[in-house]
Parts: C-alpha cells; sequence; structure tokens
C-alpha cells in the first residue's frame, strides 16, 4: 500500500489538523493553569477569617477568601434572588445592604435561603435581626447576567443574578463594589438558612483536550485510509 494525496481533501485535512491539534493543546494549558487556580483558592478558602478592608481596589484577590464584617442590616432593602433550591425544595435567596460600622460603605450580604412561601418577612419572625451584627462568610465576585439567566425585575423585586450597580440605585445608595459576601451566619428563627459553603471549581479541561486530540486523530485516520491505494507488487499478483 502506499499513499498518494489528492488536492482537495489534503487542503481541507491539514488546515483542520492544525486547528484540531492547537485547540487540544490551549486545553492542555487551561488544565494547568485551572488547577493552580484551583489551588491558590483552597489556600484562600482554608486561612483564618479575615477582617473585610475598606476601599478595595483589587477585590479579585479576595475572592473565595474567609472574611468577616460588623455593621447593620438595611433590611427595607431586601433583595430576593429566586430560582434557588435547597434540598430539592424551591425557593429563593434573601440578599440584604450591610450600613459598615468601620466608616467603609455598603456591603452587600447573601444572607441565605428561605422557601418561596415565606419571602415576606412577616411570614419569618426574628429573620431580620435588629442593630449591630457580625457577619462571616466567603468573598464572592459578582458575575453578572448568564447566556441563559433571565433579565432581572427590579421593580418587581425578583432577581435572577446579583447585579450591585441596579441594586444600589433602587436602594438609593452609593455604588456598591462588584462583590458579596455569601453568610455563614445563624438567625434564631433559623431563617435564613445560611450557607454551607464548600469549593467547587469545575476542571473540565482534560475531557476536552481528550476530545480535540481523539477528533485530530480520528481525521487523519480517515484521510490515511480514503488515500490508500494498492502497491504495485500487490497489484501484479
Amino acid at each position: 500500500m502506499f499513499i498518494r494525496p489528492q488536492l482537495l481533501p489534503t487542503l481541507f485535512t491539514v488546515p483542520a489538523l492544525i486547528a484540531l491539534i492547537a485547540l487540544g493543546s490551549w486545553q492542555i494549558q487551561r488544565l494547568y493553569w485551572k488547577a493552580d487556580l484551583i489551588e491558590k483558592l483552597q489556600e484562600r478558602s482554608a486561612k483564618a477569617p479575615l477582617a473585610l478592608p475598606t476601599g478595595l481596589e483589587n477585590v479579585d484577590t479576595l475572592e473565595f477568601r474567609r472574611v468577616v464584617v460588623t455593621g447593620e442590616f438595611l433590611h427595607e432593602h431586601e433583595f430576593y434572588l429566586v430560582n434557588r433550591s435547597l434540598k430539592g425544595k424551591a425557593g429563593l435567596n434573601i440578599v440584604t445592604l450591610l450600613k459598615r460600622a468601620d466608616g467603609g460603605d455598603y456591603v452587600l450580604i447573601n444572607r441565605g435561603w428561605v422557601a418561596f412561601d415565606q419571602r415576606e418577612p412577616k411570614l419569618r419572625p426574628n429573620s431580620q435581626p435588629k442593630g449591630r451584627v457580625t457577619v462571616e462568610g466567603i468573598v464572592r465576585l459578582a458575575k453578572g447576567q448568564g447566556f441563559f439567566t433571565p433579565e432581572n425585575e427590579p421593580h418587581n423585586n425578583t432577581w435572577f443574578f446579583i447585579d450591585p450597580p441596579s441594586m444600589s440605585r433602587f436602594a438609593g445608595v452609593p455604588p456598591l463594589q462588584s462583590f458579596y459576601i455569601l453568610a455563614a451566619n445563624k438567625t434564631d428563627g433559623g431563617l435564613p438558612v445560611g450557607h454551607q459553603w464548600r469549593l467547587d471549581v469545575r476542571n473540565d479541561h482534560l475531557q476536552y483536550a481528550i476530545t480535540w486530540f481523539a477528533l485530530a486523530l480520528g481525521l487523519l485516520t480517515i484521510y490515511l485510509v480514503y488515500h490508500r491505494h494498492p502497491s504495485v507488487n500487490s497489484t501484479a499478483e
């Protein structure tokens, strides 16, 4: 058997093969980058709680960091983050503004979960602590609207994603920074249910790399099989 390349199949196969191998190599690079990121985030989340700094300039360095902050909740500015579930039961998360006691501005606190039928504060007694409180939790960046996420409905106080700029406008407070705190605190009434947080960052880049390399191998195999021709000796026999 011998290979006699044909022009059109070769013009298609060679660039496609280069692209598939490049994509696989890029996923390998992403694999190591994500593994390093996960290690750094695990180190952050394992540290003792840090007093939340004021005047943050680079919030990214605090993501997944355990922090504590003291202040007073503005319960008149509760935001309802819908389509959240707990143990299979549908509900929502209560996101509340906290006025910092250290002279800082306001912070968004995702206080936890309640059932849909407990949305109104009067239906969950003792769920709104008064006066100065200290909140411990995990810093998360506000990622914004996902591709399949519906638009927020601020006038109905129905939020599908945390949007600090819009929330600050509707609450009439100075602009908020692009992060919030997932609170782990428990209230006397048990609601909202504080977050049982765990680091869950997916790293699927190895599977993606294998897929691209497998496609490259498959394409090369098809190309070679297509161009196989009997050798002169085998034809004579």
